[in-house]
């Protein structure tokens, strides 16, 4: 493995090489057809192509997987888990996030803009290598472990404690690690609050665990998380993409995101119109 070396999964659960700035390798997606970027470029296809154009804009654009990251940014979607949180820590509902970063690795962060920042364009990273000059942006005394990038967020959460943190946000994929992490002994002023992110292709037994443990959770192109809402009609927001909250601290996140744009509440009127939605589900 080269010293500079990143993979995410991305533009239909594609898995997508970065070494020095530069791509070097591309997966086929698993999904054909995303509303998100129909949104955005007008694409009704994921392919290797636009995968390459739209990974290469945002190395461009914001210096993703380079010394150049932008860890600062404004609100990306109108609704997604980033903006969520985001909004959420201006309100002082939440006072720390326990994420990943590219260059960086699991990292605690407070300031809106970079969670905002650091959540908004980057969709599932799978692995990375540090970046002194993106450590130093984000603060390196807010990472975990500077020196490998290390992805844990078990370690996460333990440092967000030890930093004093009583309210702390965690996102994560489907894994064992959501049941780990709503297991682990909190002292009695401590709230951890789960969102689950990157759910395509999850299996039954992950997306089931998901809705047990978490907050949050996102549909991405999953067909079990949307059986599983359907089926215990669990209240949500979002036509295309929705995003649903398992608990009541999980909705009022939502909705608190939801008023100040000025939208419609959560709601959990079924069954969704799956027609706008991300194909083929898996």
């Amino acid at each position: 493995m080269s010293l500079d070396y990143h993979v995410i999964e991305t533009l239909g659960k594609a898995k997508v090489v970065i070494e020095n700035g530069k791509i070097t390798s591309i997966e086929e997606p698993n999904v054909d057809y995303c509303p998100i970027f129909e949104n955005i470029d007008g694409v009704k296809q994921l392919d290797k192509d636009y995968i390459e154009m739209n990974i290469n804009r945002r190395i461009n654009e914001f210096g993703m997987c380079t010394p150049k990251r932008v860890v600062k940014m404004k609100d990306i979607l109108t609704f997604g888990i980033s903006e969520i949180l985001k909004t959420n820590a201006e309100m002082g509902v939440i006072d720390c996030v326990v994420g990943v970063c590219d260059g960086v690795g699991t990292l605690l962060m407070s300031d809106p803009d970079i969670i905002q920042g650091v959540g908004g364009r980057v969709s599932a990273l799978i692995s990375t290598t540090p970046i002194p000059e993106v450590i130093e942006k984000v603060g390196r005394g807010n990472v975990i472990n500077p020196e490998t990038g290390d992805l844990d967020p078990i370690k996460g959460l333990e440092f967000a404690i030890e930093k004093g943190y009583k309210n702390i946000a965690i996102t994560i994929l489907p894994s064992k690690t959501i049941m780990e992490i709503r297991q682990y002994p909190l002292p009695s002023d401590v709230n951890v609050y789960i969102f689950v992110a990157h759910t395509t292709n999850a299996t039954l037994e992950e997306v089931e665990s998901a809705f047990k443990y978490s907050d949050v959770i996102t549909a991405c192109s999953s067909k079990h998380v949307r059986d599983y809402a359907e089926k215990n009609k669990i209240y949500y927001s979002g036509a295309k993409v929705p995003i649903f909250a398992v608990t009541p601290k999980g909705r009022e996140f939502l909705d608190n995101r939801l008023k100040m744009i000025g939208k419609e509440l959560t709601t959990n009127k079924y069954p969704m119109d799956k027609t706008k939605h991300p194909q083929p589900l898996i």
